[in-house]
């Protein structure tokens, strides 16, 4: 079996907190010429493109220098360049850094901004944002939040440290509490635990549950009530895609705000802030993997339908 030889580092700087893209030749190809694998590789790019990029010297090698349109390929070598980034409508709100120390980074995101770059949303996500207004090249996030969901996300300043706190995520040693705004049913004994089987396909935006041993389960509770609305504590010991919103859907209290549950709906313009989905992740708790430390943050947002019902029912902006 072949060793994987590590990447080397970047030869570019990120730019507006974005890595450059990096891509490495594979073995048993029948490319003659790195630009020839490239052309065949960036097809979204665009006719010509690609060529483009060559000329103007913006495909570079391992030691920064330009790679040469006609450079054999090579196996196993390394190439970067820089994106160039569609526009993207920006997220006219801040991201809040709730502490910050020489290893993580814990922010309390809002909604309409994703955690990392993924789609469409790359430089307006909280991953980019942070690393320009902190000047911390090297972050890292440790885990995601969707991006309609708001709250604490956690980040890791060192790379030799991310998989420590992504190791706290992924072996459920990380205590999770959200908060969701949806219809009160008086009928609904809470609380309850809720297990059940979630399937996510990729290409297909919601969710759903199916036939077979849970792997998805989230602590529900009623926090307090009035009128027609309930706000609701839920506790996950699991990370399923759309776990607490297919959940609460699934109780027949769907959180307000949700284009997908319990039915999707016509897509949202990306400028349109008015209907954040009403979920917040409220509080995370840990012991720090490097310092020992004991964590615990709060978020300092709040969920509009709850506390500005008129600006909620009138259809403003948060």
């Amino acid at each position: 079996m072949r060793r994987r030889t590590p990447p080397p580092p970047a030869p570019l700087p990120q730019r507006d907190g974005i890595d450059p893209v990096r891509v490495r030749l594979p073995f048993g190809g029948v490319w003659a010429t790195v630009r020839e694998y490239l052309v065949a590789r960036l097809t979204g790019a665009g006719p010509g493109v690609v060529e483009a990029m060559f000329d103007a010297g913006l495909i570079v090698g391992a030691d920064g220098r330009a790679v040469a349109p006609d450079a054999p390929y090579e196996p196993g070598m390394f190439v970067w360049f820089q994106r160039e980034l569609a526009p993207e409508v920006p997220v006219p709100f801040p991201v809040q850094v709730v502490h910050q120390d020489a290893h993580i980074v814990v922010a309390d995101k809002p909604h309409f901004l994703a955690t990392t770059p993924r789609g469409t949303h790359v430089a307006q996500t909280a991953l980019a944002r942070l690393r320009s207004e902190l000047g911390i090249p090297s972050l890292s996030a440790a885990h995601r939040l969707d991006r309609l969901t708001a709250g604490l996300v956690l980040f890791t300043v060192r790379p030799e440290e991310r998989g420590a706190y992504q190791t706290l995520f992924a072996d459920r040693l990380v205590r999770k509490e959200y908060e969701a705004i949806a219809p009160y049913d008086a009928s609904l004994a809470l609380p309850r635990t809720v297990r059940s089987r979630i399937l996510k396909e990729r290409g297909v935006p919601a969710a759903r549950e199916v036939q077979g041993e849970p792997n998805a389960v989230t602590r529900v509770e009623l926090a307090e009530h009035r009128a027609a609305l309930a706000r609701y504590r839920l506790v996950p010991e699991t990370g399923q895609t759309h776990q607490l919103r297919v959940h609460l859907s699934a109780l027949g209290v769907p959180i307000l705000g949700d284009p997908l549950y319990p039915e999707v709906t016509a897509p949202v313009p990306d400028d349109d802030f008015r209907r954040p989905l009403q979920l917040l992740a409220r509080r995370l708790e840990f012991t720090d993997p490097v310092t020992g430390a004991e964590h615990t943050f709060v978020s300092g947002r709040t969920l509009q339908a709850w506390h500005s019902p008129e600006r909620w029912a009138a259809g403003q902006e948060p």
